[in-house]
């Protein structure tokens, strides 16, 4: 399947991309696909099983009340946030539901919602397995789908893969690599945002990627907005504060006596990246970028480098900054992973920093070589990361994680931009090398909250 720069920047809900957004669509496919069989009449019971990260950390996560509002029909682009904690309550109080809102019939959560902690299926940690039954509880259908980081979700079925990888047409500067994208860079004196440019434009029109990149942008900047307004406990027991409004006012207020120029562009940069972060901890909505657990990265780079070159950062230079991002982002997701389940925070923290720091780059000025380079820095200095969220909530160590990657990001594209784009270590050695180092890290450290700060974490 050709990947979009738009399946990477997805509009949706918080907490998780593969937690949250993922099984929800994962539902609803399966409640649309029963509809379209004829068989929805038939249902007189749903039932689903979770496997492996998605049974240790889904409920910190919200994967059973994303699940619920997936079989009721929502969609995460399109569901209203304020929604689904309601909604949830009254499933759960009156044991129904109403399947694709047509059908209602008696669905009690506890039971109908099983946590599978001894396996995981074989093709992903993040697993799902979801049954129809009808009267006398005869089976109906059933279906296997796995949510494979970044809202992605791929169905246990080869001949739905299959239909699903000839749907988009051919692009005219297809890549599998860093070296092949930056060769076709080089041949045809592109920058890495007008190939993909040019690519996107082989399914849909060059106003139409304007009009998306605009959507975009306007929903990172009013996550943005709101967490930086919203103050509060975030929910799910830790008791963790939002820290962006009292920031943003201080930060407001003060002088330059009081705080240096330096200092300032750092503590905004953080400031941003934790109104994002703490609005997708709180079910808000935000785009994954690349995925939901580092949505707050790129956005708080964007908007320093907006807030820092007023007059530089014209629509142009935001295409370019969102576009060279999702060049790099497609770098990882076709050559290792993004899924924090499957390789470690590595893969999203990780990644969008290095999106971020190429993308920086590539808007400041910056050649191809220098572009990969700092990208490339990015992403060797969060080898290893591991995923290990406490009480699986995607805040902490998740928050602050953002935070501090936004700044590399910018420190690894000023320094980039100090020297010259020779490097020893190249962007497929590094994406190859966060592949490997991901597959050989002990599961416990890949978002099961059994290992790390989940474990070793103790409340004052």
């Amino acid at each position: 399947m050709s990947l979009s720069v738009f399946d990477l920047f997805s509009i949706g809900i918080g907490p998780s991309s593969s937690h949250t957004m993922g099984p929800m669509r994962a539902a609803r496919q399966f409640i649309s696909m029963l509809e379209s069989t004829n068989v929805l009449d038939q249902v007189e019971a749903i039932k689903i099983k979770l496997y492996g990260s998605l049974a240790f950390t889904g409920k910190g996560h919200g994967t059973d009340k994303a699940i619920l509002m997936g079989l009721e029909g929502q969609s995460p682009e399109t569901i209203d946030p304020d929604l689904v904690a309601p909604r949830s309550e009254t499933i759960n109080a009156e044991k129904s539901i109403n399947l694709l809102g047509k059908k209602n019939i008696p669905f009690d959560p506890e039971k109908s919602m099983v946590y599978i902690f001894s396996k995981t299926l074989p093709k992903h940690s993040n697993g799902m397995h979801f049954f129809a039954y009808g009267k006398k509880h005869a089976l109906v259908s059933d279906k296997i789908y796995y949510s494979i980081g970044g809202g992605f979700i791929i169905a246990d079925d080869p001949v739905e893969i299959k239909i699903s990888k000839s749907v988009r047409p051919r692009q005219p500067y297809p890549f599998k690599n860093a070296k092949e994208l930056f060769f076709i860079c080089q041949k045809h004196g592109l920058r890495p945002y007008q190939v993909i440019l040019e690519n996107e434009k082989a399914w849909r029109t060059e106003k139409e990627i304007y009009e998306k990149v605009e959507k975009i942008t306007q929903v990172m900047h009013q996550a943005i907005e709101r967490g930086c307004h919203r103050s509060g406990i975030l929910p799910g027991g830790l008791n963790v504060k939002r820290r962006a409004p009292e920031l943003y006012k201080k930060l407001s207020t003060m002088s330059s006596e009081e705080i240096d120029r330096e200092t300032s562009s750092i503590a905004w940069i953080q400031a941003y990246a934790f109104a994002v972060s703490e609005e997708n901890a709180a079910g808000g909505r935000v785009v994954t970028a690349p995925t939901n657990g580092s949505a707050g990265i790129i956005p708080a780079v964007l908007e320093y480098y907006k807030q820092s070159r007023l007059k530089e950062a014209t629509p142009e230079k935001i295409i370019e900054f969102l576009l060279t991002a999702g060049a790099i982002g497609i770098l990882y997701k076709t050559g290792a992973s993004i899924s924090g389940a499957e390789v470690g925070c590595q893969g999203e923290v990780g990644v969008a920093c290095s999106m971020a720091a190429g993308a920086l780059t590539a808007v400041l000025g910056g050649d191809i070589k220098q572009i990969e380079k700092a990208a490339e820095i990015a992403m060797e200095h969060h080898l290893g990361l591991t995923c290990d969220p406490v009480k699986g909530l995607v805040q902490i160590p998740c928050i602050e994680r953002n935070a501090i990657a936004a700044v590399t990001a910018v420190s690894a594209a000023k320094l980039t931009l100090l020297e010259s784009g020779e490097h020893l270590v190249s962007l497929d050695d590094v994406i190859a090398t966060m592949k490997q180092t991901g597959h050989d890290m002990q599961t416990k450290y890949k978002e099961t909250s059994q290992g790390g700060l989940a474990v070793n974490f103790t409340a004052c």
